[in-house]
């Protein structure tokens, strides 16, 4: 049985609360793909509504702690060194076509560092996390990433880009990165959810994970749970920039450096 903070209560209690509304939201979904207007509309605002919940029951728990968040950007609060990193449905996509693959994420940034993060898929009762120093948790169970060494038998996610998300020049890179992983590997996933991504690491179901053009709220929690699950986690130059550029490599201590031979950027 995991011993939780306080913190970690409050952030549990807060992403189960907006997720009562979410998945009423996603039982809709299905009634609006028939439509003409499609279920756009009708998403940017379950995006809002959750996030309003998790802004909600954060603040009464931690009324000084400033925000980021996907919806409503930066806001400051009282205390400049502690915030919530939130993401309220990672995987709008999925959700909108009523894929059931999507998740709440938290975390939480105390003087510029991830102390404690979440992601919780609400359809299948999945809520992963982790504390600095403590370990990473699949509910109530301790999780570590995968033990395997070699990557012929490794699978690996991703994400592919879409729409204009990438030049030309930067999709056939792209792909050529892509080739060369499923040649060595046992093969590649893309589920469509950055942080459910992470969180699959964590837990040991992908050997490791990569992608570029990401936002702090997609992968702050989950680079923290794949770390405290034993797991290494830096940009795709090999450093530790997440944050600033964007990109993300995680996967287990036998196969990060393999992996970034792959599929590293150029500088």
């Amino acid at each position: 049985m995991a011993n939780e903070s306080a913190t970690i209560t409050v952030m549990k209690m807060a992403a189960r609360k907006a997720s009562i509304r979410l998945k009423r939201d996603y039982g809709e979904v299905g009634h609006l793909l028939i439509s003409k207007k499609g279920p756009g509309d009708f998403v940017t605002a379950a995006d809002v509504r959750t996030e309003k919940i998790l802004r909600e029951e954060l603040g009464k728990a931690r009324p000084d702690f400033g925000f980021l968040m996907e919806e409503s950007g930066e806001i400051r609060g009282n205390d400049y060194n502690r915030r919530w990193i939130v993401d309220p449905i990672d995987g709008t996509t999925n959700f909108i076509h009523g894929l059931a693959h999507f998740s709440i994420c938290i975390a939480l940034e105390e003087y510029g560092q991830v102390t404690a993060g979440l992601i919780f898929d609400p359809i299948n009762e999945e809520l992963f996390w982790a504390e600095k120093g403590t370990g990473a948790y699949l509910n109530d169970q301790r999780v570590r990433v995968s033990s395997q060494q070699n990557l012929k038998n490794s699978i690996f996610a991703t994400g592919i880009p879409f729409g204009n998300n990438l030049s030309k020049i930067e999709q056939n890179d792209f792909l050529q990165k892509m080739q060369g992983v499923m040649s060595a590997s046992a093969g590649i996933r893309r589920f469509g959810s950055a942080s459910l991504d992470l969180a699959y690491v964590a837990a040991g179901r992908f050997e490791g994970y990569w992608e570029n053009k990401l936002n702090l709220w997609d992968i702050a929690a989950g680079i923290l749970i794949v770390r405290e699950a034993g797991g290494i986690v830096t940009d795709l130059y090999g450093k530790d920039y997440m944050a600033t550029n964007g990109s993300i490599i995680a996967a287990n201590p036998s196969l990060h450096k393999p992996l970034l031979d792959l599929v590293k950027l150029k500088v």
